[in-house]
């Protein structure tokens, strides 16, 4: 059975992916701002509140993600970011109140 290739998340939400690099530098996480750049659009959160579009990049979890987890709060110009990434790996991103992006396809 072959794979799914997922869409990569700068091809998707541009904007997005360049605030999300820019608070990450912000921050002093280089190595996160760096790896975004290639995270992937793997599944909508789908919560269904109109204010959220957030996304995991990974397999959604069973259960709490563990050893290794941290979350990353960031300040970006507009909304609310917050990564929860796994042994350094962004896993899931948070996007709360941010600017309409557009959908996925598929």
């Amino acid at each position: 059975m072959s794979k799914i290739e997922r869409p990569l998340v700068r091809e998707l939400f541009p904007d997005l992916v360049a605030d999300l690099i820019a608070c990450l530098r912000e921050e002093g996480e280089e190595d996160l701002a760096v790896s975004t750049w290639d995270i992937r659009f793997h599944e909508e959160c789908g919560c269904g509140d109109d204010f959220c579009q957030s996304f995991y990049t990974a397999e959604r979890p069973d259960g709490a993600y563990g050893p290794g987890h941290r979350c990353v709060p960031l300040l970006p110009p507009r909304g609310d970011l917050i990564l929860d990434v796994v042994e350094e790996r962004i896993m899931y991103v948070e996007v709360l109140h941010y600017p309409k992006l557009p959908r996925p396809v598929g």
